[in-house]
């Protein structure tokens, strides 16, 4: 499901470039809007109360942390700020480079979470865990768009033009 968030969305907000909203006329651009929407959906899991079932919540997040890790409530709450981090930082043209870089490396530093999740047959919001040979590609997914938007972005400032008279 949070795949196609990032693939619908980027393709859609690639098309809205197409009709003409400048702020879309590159793939990277529509990818770092879109991996912001996900990045904000997926956030909201890790602050939502166990009360909550239709939808993966704390809790949940919480037993996605391998053992070994401790405070395992404060990480969940930490990277769940991380990713709101990261998705402004993606939306922000100055701030997308690093955002990009920052996130690739978080993806990475999740990855024990996701297949701790895996092994351990963790299911999500009362449903089946999700297999590593699904959660692995998604996070090289995640990685590798994370990376894309990160090189292909240039921080630049405005261009100071000089008038000889």
């Amino acid at each position: 499901m949070i795949p196609l968030v990032l693939i619908l969305g980027t393709v859609g907000f690639r098309a809205l470039g197409a009709l003409g909203v400048r702020r879309f006329t590159t793939w990277p651009v529509a990818a770092a809007h879109a991996m912001a929407v996900m990045l904000v959906l997926t956030a909201s899991a890790h602050f939502v109360p166990a009360s909550v079932t239709v939808m993966p919540n704390h809790a949940d997040m919480v037993r996605m942390v391998p053992p070994f890790l401790p405070y395992a409530d404060a990480l969940v709450y930490l990277t769940g700020v991380l990713e709101l981090l990261g998705a402004a930082g993606l939306v922000i043209s100055a701030t997308r480079m690093l955002a990009g870089y920052a996130l690739a490396a978080l993806f990475v530093g999740l990855l024990p979470a996701n297949i701790h999740a895996a092994v351990a047959h963790i299911p999500f919001a009362g449903g089946e865990a999700t297999p590593l040979w699904q959660r692995i590609p998604e996070q090289i997914l995640y990685l590798a768009v994370a990376l894309w938007v990160a090189r292909t972005s240039r921080a630049t400032a405005p261009v100071k033009e000089e008038v000889y008279a």
